[in-house]
């Protein structure tokens, strides 16, 4: 499954509403770390078919504000619009797996 840039004009859209399990990946383009992970998360997306998506929160600070998110990067699971799972930092593939599946 294709990885989605999500905003707050389709956050509702694409994570709140969305009937499936969404994998957001919260990062920012200076952030040494989030440049680590991110391939990992898009091999995520193409092999478990999770619906996953990013949030920059440099562009995106309400977003960044509205899950509290005080270190980068941070990978959040969203099940019927709740927060399931929540890690923070550079985490193997192994352990993003686990944390969507719930």
């Amino acid at each position: 499954m294709a990885v989605l840039t999500v905003t707050k004009d389709n956050f509702m859209k694409e994570v709140l509403k969305s009937e499936e399990i969404v994998l957001i990946d919260f990062w920012a383009s200076w952030c040494t770390p989030c440049k680590m992970l991110s391939p990992v998360v898009d091999e995520v997306a193409e092999e478990s078919g999770i619906k996953v998506c990013k949030v920059n929160i440099d562009e995106q600070p309400e977003l960044a504000s509205a899950f509290d998110i005080a270190s980068i990067p941070t990978l959040i699971v969203v099940k019927n619009s709740e927060v399931v799972n929540t890690s923070v930092g550079v985490i193997p593939k192994e352990k993003i797996l686990e944390l969507i599946n719930i």
